[in-house]
């Protein structure tokens, strides 16, 4: 099913069943009003707004009203936790290589991530605010998971068996800020503003065949100003699958239903044509790009986003539709 959360002028929103093609949607008003409620009486609550989905497919629905994602805020619009990985280590392997950095043996077996701001969260249609041009503006096309209860020390492979629903995130990066961030090493904080997910969560069986191994076997889009510059296979080079990134988070701790686990940036590796490297699937973020011309070039010619530039995030499913809906944002300033 398809869940999503409406602006009704709440902090939190109304939720609502989104019809599997997202062309109507209907409250789910009488089950639950929030998706928070659901995602902790899962087994009870979910059946129930299975059942309204079926009846909302089928052209039953009484209260039906056409989806428009402007409408509506992210289908968390604030979490417990915000937990983002870097699961892609080709993404990682291009930035150190373009700064000549070897990658940690470590990285390879135990991944990395952050712990993100859970607190405000955009919308699918938000703008990306930000207070100067100079942080370095970059946008990152991502894959996110949301939760149930996870115990402490829950292996990878029961880990997976915790994924409630699936959403695409635009992690959105101040890449001019980071090094310095890094360089208290203390992680992100200032560097990493609010993140915003796609109009709508599916639940894992809505992709089907897709659903493989805790990986989504799907192309990701990134248009940036118009211009597709990703087409990213988010499935095989995921070098850690969601189960194994949750695992890491309750290594030491419980999790609550309702923590968003972060795959971290889609990225492909490279293909040699006539003896030089190319890139045929493009880029999930500007600073793969920069990287990608300084191993190349010797130096990045690619800028990051300026105001009224605009990026939309996409994935379609086997059947060529949409399926989470398009996160489709602009780059605004601080207004006075």
């Amino acid at each position: 099913m398809k869940l999503a959360t409406y602006k009704d002028g709440s902090r939190d929103g109304q939720l609502v069943v989104v019809s599997r093609d997202l062309s109507t949607a209907h409250y789910a008003t009488g089950i639950a009003s929030k998706l928070q409620q659901v995602l902790d009486d899962w087994n009870f609550l979910s059946p129930q707004l299975e059942d309204l989905y079926t009846t909302l497919n089928q052209g039953k629905a009484r209260h039906a009203f056409p989806f428009k994602p402007e409408q509506f805020m992210a289908p968390l619009p604030r979490a417990y936790q915000w937990a983002d990985g870097s699961a892609y280590l080709n993404h990682v392997e291009l930035v150190r290589a373009a700064r000549q950095s070897e990658v940690p043996s470590s990285f390879y077996t135990d991944p990395l991530m952050y712990q993100g701001g859970s607190d405000d969260f955009l919308g699918p249609c938000d703008p990306v605010v930000c207070a100067s041009e100079a942080f370095g503006i970059d946008f990152e096309a991502e894959i996110a998971v949301i939760t149930g209860d996870v115990p402490m020390q829950t292996p990878a492979d029961e880990a997976i068996e915790s994924v409630r629903l699936l959403m695409l995130a635009n992690d959105v990066s101040l890449r001019n800020l980071i090094p310095n961030e890094l360089a208290k090493g203390f992680g992100f904080f200032q560097s990493k503003p609010a993140t915003a997910f796609s109009p709508v969560a599916v639940t894992p069986d809505e992709l089907g065949a897709a659903w493989q191994g805790g990986r989504v076997h799907l192309t990701l889009q990134s248009t940036w100003n118009g211009r597709k510059v990703g087409m990213c296979d988010a499935g095989p080079e995921m070098s850690f699958h969601f189960g194994q990134l949750i695992a890491h988070i309750c290594k030491t701790r419980n999790v609550r239903a309702g923590s968003i686990v972060g795959s971290g940036t889609v990225s492909n590796k490279s293909e040699e044509v006539n003896g030089q490297k190319s890139w045929p699937k493009g880029y999930s973020c500007i600073a793969e790009k920069r990287a990608i011309e300084t191993i190349l070039d010797g130096q990045p010619s690619t800028e990051f986003m300026k105001y009224g530039d605009t990026i939309r995030i996409e994935m379609k499913g086997l059947n060529g539709e949409s399926l989470f809906g398009a996160i489709e944002q602009a780059i605004a300033p601080l207004a006075d």
